[in-house]
């Protein structure tokens, strides 16, 4: 069955402007980088540029796919039913650009942190909750009906069971009030 992409992720305008300001403060607190603020601009200009080119998410009915790099290209295939936690994340720089990093944590992944880390998602909040949702409705197709049902059958007879069972516990009891 081939798979059907449901929605592609779009990258925030200003995810740019994020980046270069993040590397011009890192580099005007340190002394020695405050020379290389002149050669950061053009050459960081240029690298984010290339990497938010390089850069996409896309969701399909069974996985999550991200793709991303300038010199080293990596893609991520994560199924969504392997995923643990999506978490929102928004630093000081990143509340003034209207920035969210989005990480994703997977069942079985190694080490502390996030396995996958997307930064400047627009419509972070929803493109989470399509994740989730898609999340949760391939959890549901893949218990099938008659499982469902069966479960609900064995509910019944065990409930049933205990029913009688109390009656015969009562009559005893009842039983055994009335005799000397």
């Amino acid at each position: 069955m081939e798979e059907k992409t449901l929605l592609e992720a779009r990258f925030h305008h200003k995810l740019g402007h994020y980046w270069l300001t993040s590397g011009a403060v890192v580099l005007a607190v340190s002394v020695v980088g405050i020379p290389l603020l002149l050669l950061w601009y053009p050459i960081g200009l240029w690298a984010t540029h290339r990497y938010i080119a390089n850069m996409s998410a896309e969701l399909t009915t069974k996985k999550l796919i991200v793709r991303k790099g300038i010199l080293t290209r990596t893609e991520n295939t994560v199924p969504l039913d392997k995923i643990t936690d999506m978490a929102m994340i928004q630093g000081p720089l990143m509340r003034l650009f209207g920035i969210h990093k989005l990480t994703i944590e997977t069942a079985g992944q190694s080490g502390n942190g996030a396995l996958i880390s997307l930064t400047g998602v627009e419509a972070v909040a929803e493109f989470r909750a399509a994740v989730m949702a898609q999340k949760s409705a391939l959890a549901e197709q893949s218990q099938p009906s008659e499982a469902k049902v069966d479960v609900a059958a064995q509910t019944l007879a065990c409930l049933q069971s205990i029913d009688q069972t109390l009656r015969r516990i009562e009559a005893k009891l009842a039983q055994s009030l009335h005799q000397p």
